[in-house]
């Protein structure tokens, strides 16, 4: 029997051949090639034989691949992977079914002769031996350095959680580069949300590059802890990052082709020329309220939830909330905490998933339990890209069909509430939901069973026909009483703040920046089988999107930095485009 050593053996030599064929016949005839920048310069799946065969075709020869190897054990049919290739070393994850191929990992890892200054290649910390300058004067010229005759190559927008860690692994490869954001404060985006909010993703999960968080931080974190380690994340990695400091436009210069970026930084105009811009506003465009008859004659207070404080001083007030997903359950949740009364209207169904579900589905990368026996999370996050979305389909509908048996009982305390529930359109669960529209779903950190018990009042398989003066009319003719209404009701698409900052034409170019065309409602196909403009080269040179939660934001920024810093170096990273 072949195992994963024999195998690599087997590849190696065929793509040494250049033998298209050669190398999709070690593949079974479904079989899966998730390739990130090792051959292909950006990230893509090939899926079958004919496709696998094309990829080889083009791209092994004069790729310099080889050197494969695998600390697996002998016989094993699966197992971690590591390889050269002319430009970078690599590492990825096979796994075998008989003596063939299922799926197969190639990500690259780092460039030859650009490798980051970790461990022992760490700098010496000396920035002038004359004394003439100090680490406070360095560190003073990565803020501040930047100007109209002095652009950084890379100008990221937002300083978020993808903005930094897309900083700090540009910051390891010495690719200049500038973050700015609208707030005064690192961290502010987090802070101004709901006083509610935490993180509903066990804290193993959420680390960022280079500096996870210390042993002692709690599973969930709230959000306000969240921006403040936002913000000593970027002072520890001494990033550059313009705060108080808004996008006001962007454009091509007609004459050198580079961005023309228009900045005001404390009220101040400054324009940049960045050769790439790095949207990572967060992976939704602009707030979604929406409009209803007789809106305007309401006599209450109505907001979007993004312009939800919290439920201080609203004890006694009768809240409606439109929306049943995440926003919608931690506000309810908080207003019953205040004591006021609130309403939660469902226009559609919701997925719910529990906490301990969430980390039971986690738990096998992602916990105290694996790190412990050696899982590091380099190591997990190459597990989980390792799974494409073909296969993750499967994966998780094997799962959620489990979950529904395991907590009929929860939901069934749900639906006798009221409340509608769904496990997505396929049965695939919270993850595919996530990934294909980032919406419908809420991971249950306690407000279900206020749903359940009647504390938040719930109106479903009803529409919103009308508001009035005191409250809303539903569309089986009831009224809902209202002292204040809260449209827990979403965001756009990402490319709206292409359309607002560059023009609607580049906006409808690149066209969705979420979901990888499963077909499904709110995730168009055709089928591409990664997330679709994310990470990765779009249809207009010099854009990039950062986007998605903290782990999206840790392991994906890897591959952005790479790909930002092997154009840097001028190195030959033409992106593979499959016919």
């Amino acid at each position: 029997m072949l195992d994963v050593h024999g195998w690599l053996e087997k590849f190696g030599a065929a793509l040494d051949s250049g033998d298209g064929a050669a190398v999709a016949g070690l593949f079974l005839p479904e079989g899966l090639w998730r390739d990130y920048l090792a051959l292909g310069w950006t990230l893509a799946t090939h899926e079958g034989t004919e496709a696998i065969t094309t990829f080889a075709n083009a791209r092994a020869a004069g790729s310099g691949i080889g050197g494969f190897a695998s600390d697996a054990p002998a016989g094993a049919s699966e197992g971690f992977i590591t390889f050269e290739t002319a430009l970078g070393r690599g590492e990825g994850y096979v796994r075998l079914m008989g003596e063939q191929c299922f799926t197969l990992l190639t990500a690259l890892k780092e460039l030859k002769g650009f490798e980051e200054p970790l461990r022992g290649r760490r700098h010496s910390g000396v920035v002038d031996e004359t004394g003439q300058r100090t680490w406070e004067d360095v560190r003073h010229d990565d803020v501040e350095q930047w100007s109209e005759t002095n652009p950084p190559y890379v100008l990221v927008i937002g300083a978020g959680q993808g903005g930094l860690a897309l900083g700090a692994r540009l910051k390891m490869l010495g690719v200049p580069c500038l973050l700015v954001d609208k707030y005064p404060r690192v961290g502010d985006q987090w802070r101004s949300r709901y006083k509610s909010l935490l993180l509903h993703d066990p804290v193993w999960y959420d680390h960022m590059p280079y500096v996870p968080f210390p042993d002692h931080w709690p599973v969930y974190t709230p959000k306000q802890k969240m921006g403040d380690w936002l913000e000593y994340y970027a002072g520890i990695m001494e990033l550059g990052v313009w705060t108080s400091t808004e996008c006001k436009g962007i454009s091509r210069d007609p004459v050198t082709g580079k961005w023309q970026v228009a900045l005001e930084r404390d009220g101040k105009p400054v324009t940049l020329s960045p050769e790439h811009v790095v949207m990572a506003v967060g992976n939704a465009g602009f707030a979604i309220t929406p409009e209803f008859p007789g809106q305007e004659s309401f006599k209450g207070h109505q907001c979007h939830s993004s312009a939800h404080a919290g439920g201080e001083g609203l004890a006694g007030q009768r809240v409606i909330v439109v929306g049943a997903n995440n926003s919608a359950h931690d506000i309810c949740a908080d207003l019953v905490s205040h004591g006021a009364e609130p309403v939660m209207i469902q226009r559609s169904s919701t997925l719910i998933v529990r906490q301990s579900n969430m980390e039971k589905m986690l738990g096998g990368a992602y916990s105290q339990e694996v790190f412990e026996a050696g899982l590091t999370t380099d190591k997990a996050d190459l597990l989980g890209a390792s799974v494409p979305f073909r296969l993750s389909e499967k994966v998780n509908k094997a799962a959620w069909d489990q979950i529904q048996i395991d907590e009929a009982p929860f939901y069934k305390r749900l639906t006798d509430a009221g409340f509608q529930i769904d496990f997505g359109p396929d049965g695939t669960g919270i993850a595919m939901k996530f990934q294909r529209t980032s919406s419908g779903y809420y991971v249950d950190v306690g407000a279900s069973d206020m749903v359940a018990d009647g504390r938040i009042k719930v109106r479903s398989g009803v529409s919103i026909e009308r508001i009035v003066q005191d409250g809303l009319v539903l569309s089986d003719g009831s009224h809902e009483r209202a002292d204040r209404i809260i449209y827990a009701t979403g965001f756009g698409d990402m490319k709206q703040w292409v359309s607002r900052l560059i023009n609607p034409e580049v906006a409808e170019r690149i066209g969705k920046t979420w979901g990888y065309g499963s077909g499904f409602p709110g995730d168009p196909g055709p089928w591409e089988g990664e997330m679709k403009n994310l990470w990765k080269p779009t249809p207009e040179p010099g854009l990039w999107f950062m986007a998605g939660n903290l782990a999206m934001a840790r392991s994906y920024s890897q591959y952005l930095g790479l790909q930002l810093k092997a154009r840097y170096e001028g190195l030959p990273v033409e992106p593979y485009v499959a016919a």
